[in-house]
């Protein structure tokens, strides 16, 4: 027997179960969007407050550019604790050559005279482990492509991007969603 709520529901609602036939209206699952933060200054961008049911997390980047001698974002993803900084499993590919990093997810495409945009999708696959792709262009000449891994240790909430050297941002904007 199914028991049917008695109001009507608001927009974007779906008709879910407890499990023992009671139905109500509720939201199902849909991706939350970040607040944009400009990459304009600063040594590193940070996400917090993603929440514990988060199954997939990704970075998008729009012309994103360094203003010292890095030519890659690093990503580094944490929990409550603090960041991860070590044991990442990680390459990206630009043109025929590519780079790998232990110390966070790599990402190729970030000069003085190029900018990066594109999206690098973290996902989460059990027992605390992270897996990691993205593409994206560098400018308007070059594609980038590339993945990884991590055993975070724990739940993700957060998320930090920074320079693979520990440079400054100059142009540009970043931004998350989760779901």
């Amino acid at each position: 027997t199914l028991t049917f709520p008695t109001t009507a529901p608001s927009a974007d609602k779906a008709l879910i179960t407890d499990g023992s036939g009671n139905l109500s209206f509720g939201t199902v699952g849909g991706i939350t969007l970040g607040t944009t933060q400009a990459s304009t200054s600063g040594t590193a961008i940070d996400f917090t407050g993603i929440p514990s049911t988060a199954k997939r997390i990704s970075v998008l980047f729009r012309g994103v550019s360094s203003s010292g001698s890095d030519v890659a974002a690093l990503v580094q993803i944490g929990t409550s604790s603090g960041l991860k900084t070590s044991g990442y499993v990680s390459t990206s590919n630009i043109y025929g050559g590519g780079s790998s990093d232990a110390t966070g997810f790599i990402m190729l495409g970030v000069t003085t005279t190029q900018t990066l945009s594109g999206i690098m999708t973290i996902a989460h696959m059990g027992s605390n482990i992270y897996t990691q792709a993205h593409s994206g262009k560098r400018s308007s000449t070059y594609g980038v492509f590339g993945g990884g891994d991590v055993d975070l240790g724990g739940t993700l909430d957060r998320v930090r991007i920074l320079q693979v050297s520990g440079g400054s941002f100059d142009a540009g904007a970043i931004n998350v969603t989760y779901e």
